[in-house]
């Protein structure tokens, strides 16, 4: 039995811990994993695409509570989700926008049951007093029907797209890694002979894609598909996100 745990709460505060503890009070047979608690504060679309990143690597049964939550406090929904063999449970805000995209079966329920949260709601941390427990009854067996009711209303979100031509890709910086590292929107099923390959930021250019940091030297920028699938730039032992003074939403343009 697992559950996964994606938040903004940051590696630094307590708040993770205690979610952890009141899913462990719920379903003390749980193991709980912390895909990250590092998303920059607030970043819907980070959160959305590292989740989509981390998910499939679990076994199915899995949960998924996935905490970016600005609108805490709000009326904003509390959503359950049953995609493929995977349960989620995320703010109604767009952070499962790629789970929609890529299951668009998927069965949705606004949660709404309170015997299912824990008896005193805070108005700022419905992490510890909603999501927590939701995910820990529904690891203990508990159906969605129960704690909520299934819905078609809800927020399926807009997934940034990168723009395909013939002799060019158009596309954006999502989200930056630990290290710095920049990856874009840009999948490797869209990009043709490495050779070939010029990829431009801002007034940088980085000719032909390299197979790994490795390709290059020290202090060089490069370009490399990730473990995700898409495009990175990077600097060979260090931190293009600094270097360049870059930000998500930054537009990448590639040309063969």
């Amino acid at each position: 039995m697992i559950i996964t745990l994606l938040t903004d709460f940051g590696t630094d505060s307590p708040y993770p811990g205690i979610m952890k503890g009141v899913v462990l009070g719920i379903c003390p047979a749980a193991h709980v994993v912390d895909i990250t608690h590092d998303i920059a504060p607030q970043d819907i679309e980070a959160a959305a695409f590292v989740l989509k990143g981390a998910f499939r690597w679990f076994p199915t049964g899995s949960v998924h509570c996935a905490v970016v939550d600005p609108g805490v406090g709000s009326d904003r929904a509390v959503l359950i989700v049953r995609a493929g063999e995977h349960l989620f449970t995320a703010p109604d805000n767009g952070i499962l926008k790629y789970i929609f995209a890529e299951f668009p079966d998927a069965r949705v329920w606004r949660a709404g049951n309170q015997a299912y949260f824990l008896p005193d709601v805070s108005r700022t941390f419905h992490g510890r007093d909603i999501f927590a427990p939701v995910a820990a009854h529904l690891t203990n067996g508990v159906s969605p029907e129960k704690i909520g009711t299934e819905t078609e209303d809800y927020i399926r979100g807009e997934i940034r797209r990168s723009v395909i031509k013939p002799d060019s890709i158009r596309g954006e910086i999502i989200w930056f890694d630990r290290f710095g590292n920049a990856v874009t929107n840009i999948h490797e099923s869209a990009l043709k002979a490495a050779a070939g390959v010029t990829v431009r930021i801002g007034n940088r250019v980085i000719q032909g894609l390299s197979q790994s940091y490795s390709d290059r030297e020290p202090g060089e920028l490069l370009a490399v598909i990730g473990s995700f699938g898409y495009l990175e730039l990077a600097v060979r032992n260090g931190n293009i996100k600094q270097a360049l003074g870059l930000a998500a939403g930054d537009k990448i343009e590639i040309r063969f």
